[in-house]
């Protein structure tokens, strides 16, 4: 069983990898970080089309959160202020906010800085993701 968090993000996607890569530097998360391509999924309890989809945070007893709430995770994670700001990710109106401002940031992430077109998301997904 794992005793670390695990951060799952896309590896092939640019701004993904630039973004975790600061995200590390910075905030310094206490968690394990590996690239959905390179992460055995199936002991994680996460779909592929899922990790395609959002940067995932899945907790040591296998609970998944994606997109903002692994941000909130991820903050909430560090040491210094960063857990602040990700409990307030973590509460109604702002959650419900930055879960729009993620689904934008993650649905055009191949048009902004370090994007390549690998990072586009589908336009067409069979499920939409909300935890």
């Amino acid at each position: 069983m794992r005793t670390r968090p695990v951060l799952v993000f896309d590896g092939d996607c640019g701004f993904c990898t630039t973004s975790v890569d600061l995200v590390q530097r910075l905030v310094r998360p206490r968690c394990e970080v590996v690239p959905w391509q390179h992460a055995d999924l199936a002991s994680l309890g996460v779909a592929a089309e899922r990790a395609r989809y959002e940067a995932l945070w899945v907790t040591p007893t296998g609970r998944v959160y994606g997109g903002a709430q692994a941000v909130a995770k991820i903050l909430l994670s560090a040491r210094g202020a960063w857990p602040v700001l990700g409990a307030l990710l973590t509460l109604p109106p702002v959650r419900w906010a930055a879960h729009g401002v993620y689904r934008l940031v993650a649905e055009n992430r191949g048009r902004l800085p370090g994007g390549t077109p690998a990072c586009a998301v589908p336009a067409t997904r069979a499920v939409r993701w909300t935890r």
